[in-house]
């Protein structure tokens, strides 16, 4: 099998505070770090595509579809030879209006709202020129479990027909909201015909084809930290029961902590 790093950023913003953003120069040094140790660059559905065989990928993805991925991730990715794949929420392309939703409504009314801004289609379309793929962050950007049947299939299909409506390109690619799924979402996605999906666990789950495990990079990430979580000896420690475990025992920690300064 080859050895797959895919990694999930959010904003690319040299400027912006939030953990969801990552300068889009750290992002180039993050993957020209993998690539001196002989990782090649490719989409998320190349990489996929390619994990049968034994060679060492890394695939960076964006989720949300921030305008700042255009202006900044792009050139910096594109300066190293670099590709990524970026999935949207389509409501959201090319409406000019800030993007909404639990998580990142406390940016809303604040000077740096128009970081919130979502690249449009023709934005995208230069993105795939450049050889980027653009996947599907569904319609409205929900937690997908808590949705009917019916409002799951429209979320799933209508996102995809968009994209492909949009951009003349096949769509195959999904990330789930707030890395929101389960067995119900899985299927349904498959239905709608997406051949790989990725999420965003806290532990490395099992690498399936619609529920690809990706590796969270943030703003509060330090230099240690990120070469700590792509490390291929912590990515197998963290795809363990070990890490379930030590997981457990660190929230018991974490609310017993917590409840103490409580009541302290």
């Amino acid at each position: 099998m080859a050895d797959v790093v895919v990694l999930a950023y959010h904003a690319s913003s040299p400027t912006w505070s939030s953990p969801l953003s990552v300068a889009p120069e750290l992002i180039a040094d993050h993957v020209a770090a993998l690539q001196r140790r002989g990782y090649r660059a490719v989409t998320f559905g190349d990489a996929l595509r390619l994990a049968e065989g034994s060679e060492r990928l890394v695939c960076v993805t964006f989720d949300d579809g921030y305008r700042s991925n255009v202006s900044g991730a792009l050139p910096a990715l594109s300066a190293i030879g670099a590709v990524a794949t970026i999935f949207v929420p389509t409501s959201f392309v090319g409406s000019e209006r800030p993007l909404s939703w639990p998580g990142i409504e406390e940016w809303l009314g604040t000077p740096d709202e128009s970081e919130l801004i979502p690249a449009g289609w023709n934005e995208l379309r230069r993105l795939a020129d450049a050889g980027w793929e653009v996947g599907s962050h569904t319609v409205t950007h929900p937690r997908l479990t808590q949705l009917d049947e019916h409002r799951l299939a429209v979320e799933l299909d209508a996102s995809r027909a968009e994209v492909e409506r949009q951009l003349g390109r096949p769509c195959l690619s999904l990330a789930y909201p707030y890395g929101d799924y389960d067995e119900r979402v899985v299927s349904a996605a498959g239905a709608a015909g997406y051949r790989h999906a990725c999420t965003l666990p806290a532990a490395l789950e099992p690498e399936r084809p619609l529920a690809w495990p990706r590796i969270g990079i943030y703003g509060t990430d330090t230099p240690f930290s990120y070469r700590l979580k792509v490390s291929r000896s912590a990515r197998r420690v963290r795809a363990s029961a070990a890490w379930d475990a030590l997981s457990a025992v660190r929230s018991r920690i974490q609310r017993s902590g917590r409840t103490g300064s409580a009541t302290g």
